[in-house]
């Protein structure tokens, strides 16, 4: 009886067990039918939203064309509120300038009226076009709040070497930067929802397209089309001779005119052939008496080593500014044991390689038209820099520079230029060629562990060595001294820092037993941070600002180097190569010698120092035959081809 009656309760359970699978599985089907009900449901209401947007076309066409009509005003409008911190500037603008703003707001259409014509979705168009202006906007925002300077489209060639962007510059988000996307993404929702439609046939809209790609394309590159155009809009053309200048120009044109006017100035200036460049004419010019007597002071060839320190430049010119004595008393003693004087470069705050292309070429930026990265003008072969010349006369050459390598395309272009060694050192993959032990000061490497390096290179040549070196340290941002918001302040500690590592490497040189000459200039003023800057509160403008392409050098020997000859006047940077070969008695030739020729009669040959000076046939032509043309100079690359 027992086990019957456990037989039976376990049959009832079993029976239990069943019926609450079964009932679990009905719940798990009801759940799965109701889960597919929901999302059946969801694309049903999608679909239900998306032919209701649909309808809007039609039903709201006049909302829609009110959306199609001022999106051009708002975008171009959200684009100067952005980049200006804000409604004042803009205001300002408006009341002021009001032609080159309605120059910039007939630009947008244009590029709307393009863009509706591929895409035909009204918010599309306006998405494209939002992203657009408001990456330009948000760019310029953060160039001009690092280094004073604002954008040109030029600039955005070295968009590829933005992980090296990001080291130089103050990058802020605000709340009011945020609250500017924040419309501009509902207004691109809001067409979204209204859906206006560009439904024109297709022949309209690729006549449309058409006149806004051929407006675009003579705003930049035809003359005779862009100049009435600017003149009726009052647009400012005033040539940007210098940085100052530009910023006057961006202050009356705005943001939006600005970029289109600069784009049209820098093609106007684009390189050309001279008109006269022939061999024929080469010759002629290079056709003159030349000193065969020079040789290294009886064969002596000492070490040569050039410094241009990044960033570095002597304050107290200005005499408003109370410098601590401390700061430059170093820089003072290399100058009191050496010879010093004032030099004119070709570039402030920024483009370095501009100071950099002038020393290692001996050639001005000013006869290619100023680019603000001359080493893209370069020909694909090998050039003939003053690198060139030493390796001719039996010197080991080196290129040191403690940064990133592709920067600039340092890596590639530099060993064409005749520098047998190169020495970079990346802080972003932790790679270096440096052979000593790297510190840092600030963001980067410290001036020190350059001059080590230096030091390193002349004990280490068998030969005599020609070193350039640009340096890192003083670059921007100036953001890690004792008082972060304190930015002139930190710029002076750190070239402070620079002057005492300096002393010790010149005391370093000193002991080694082999002659050494030292020039050391810094390669430009230093980027200071937009309407804060002290820049701003001397009251730099377009009228008074060439003291700032002056910058104070000296050259300085651990021998009895003859000083004698080097120039008492300003001269501008591309001589300083021609100074030096004099100073260490090297060989000339017929283009050597005409450099200095041209030192005597013409020694500042810059547009930004002096807007007035005019171009010289001679000195342009033969900057266009060595650095782009077909080499008709002599040169130590056409004397190899001998």
């Amino acid at each position: 009886m027992a086990e019957k009656s456990n037989e039976m309760l376990n049959s009832e359970l079993d029976t239990q067990n069943d019926k609450m699978e079964d009932v679990e599985d009905a719940v798990k089907i009801v759940g799965e039918k109701t889960d597919e009900t929901a999302e059946e449901k969801k694309k049903g209401r999608f679909r239900q939203f998306m032919k209701k947007r649909s309808g809007h076309t039609e039903k709201f066409k006049k909302v829609n064309l009110f959306l199609l009509f001022i999106y051009p005003l708002f975008i171009m409008s959200m684009a100067e509120i952005t980049q200006g911190k804000g409604f004042a500037p803009y205001f300002k603008l408006l009341t002021h300038h009001p032609g080159p703003v309605l120059f910039g707001l007939m630009v947008t259409a244009a590029i709307f009226v393009l863009l509706l014509s591929i895409f035909r979705h009204g918010w599309f168009a306006a998405a494209v076009n939002s992203v657009l202006y408001m990456s330009l906007a948000t760019t310029e925002l953060f160039k001009y709040n690092t280094n004073g300077n604002h954008l040109i489209l030029s600039d955005m060639r070295i968009a590829k070497s933005v992980k090296s962007l990001k080291s130089f510059a103050y990058i802020k988000i605000t709340p009011q930067l945020i609250l500017g996307y924040i419309v501009v993404i509902a207004f691109v929702v809001l067409m979204f929802y209204f859906n206006p439609k560009y439904t024109k046939k297709a022949v309209t809209r690729t006549a449309g397209a058409s006149v806004a790609i051929l407006a675009g394309f003579g705003l930049v590159v035809w003359p005779k089309f862009y100049k009435p155009v600017y003149a009726f809009f009052d647009v400012d053309t005033t040539p940007a001779t210098n940085d100052m200048l530009l910023k006057e120009k961006f202050l009356n044109n705005g943001f939006v005119t600005f970029l289109v006017q600069t784009a049209s100035e820098d093609f106007a200036n684009r390189l050309k052939e001279p008109e006269d460049y022939t061999e024929k004419r080469v010759d002629e010019i290079l056709n003159i008496k030349v000193d065969k007597d020079c040789d290294f002071n009886g064969g002596v060839k000492p070490n040569v080593i050039v410094i241009m320190s990044e960033s570095y430049a002597d304050f107290r010119v200005f005499d408003e500014l109370d410098i601590d004595k401390d700061v430059y008393k170093y820089f003072d003693k290399a100058c009191e044991e050496g010879v010093s004087g004032r030099l004119i470069t070709p570039t402030y705050a920024s483009w370095t390689v501009r100071s950099e292309f002038e020393l290692m070429f001996g050639l001005p930026v000013k006869s290619l038209n100023d680019p603000n990265m001359p080493q893209r003008e370069l020909a694909d072969r090998e050039l003939p820099a003053m690198a060139q010349y030493y390796d001719s006369w039996g010197y080991n050459t080196a290129y040191v520079h403690p940064f990133q390598s592709n920067f600039y395309s340092r890596n590639k272009i530099y060993p064409r230029l005749g520098f047998k060694n190169m020495l970079f050192h990346d802080d972003y993959d932790e790679t270096t060629d440096f052979t000593v032990d790297v510190e840092h000061y600030g963001t980067y490497v410290d001036d020190k562990s350059v001059y080590d390096q230096l030091v390193d290179l002349v004990k280490t040549s068998d030969d005599p060595i020609y070193i350039h070196t640009t340096t890192m340290q003083n670059h921007q941002p100036y953001n890690q001294g004792e008082d972060p918001n304190a930015e002139f302040d930190n710029y002076l500690q750190w070239i402070q820092h620079t002057n005492e590592g300096l002393n010790v490497f010149l005391s370093d040189l000193k002991k080694i037993d082999e002659p050494t000459l030292v020039f050391f200039v810094g390669d430009h003023f230093p980027s200071l941070r937009g309407e804060t800057s002290v820049y701003n509160q001397l009251g730099m403008n377009g009228d008074n600002c060439s003291i700032l392409y002056e910058q104070t050098y000296f050259l300085w020997a651990n021998y009895d180097a003859d000083f004698s000859d080097v120039p008492k006047e300003k001269f501008s940077f591309f001589y300083v190569p021609y100074v030096i070969l004099d100073i260490i008695d090297a060989p000339h030739d017929a283009f050597i010698q005409k450099m200095m020729n041209f030192l005597k009669t013409m020694p500042v040959y810059s547009t930004s120092f002096n807007a007035e000076t005019p171009h010289n046939e001679e000195l342009d032509i033969l900057t266009y035959d060595r650095v782009i043309g077909d080499l008709y100079s002599t040169s130590p690359i056409t004397d190899k081809g001998d």
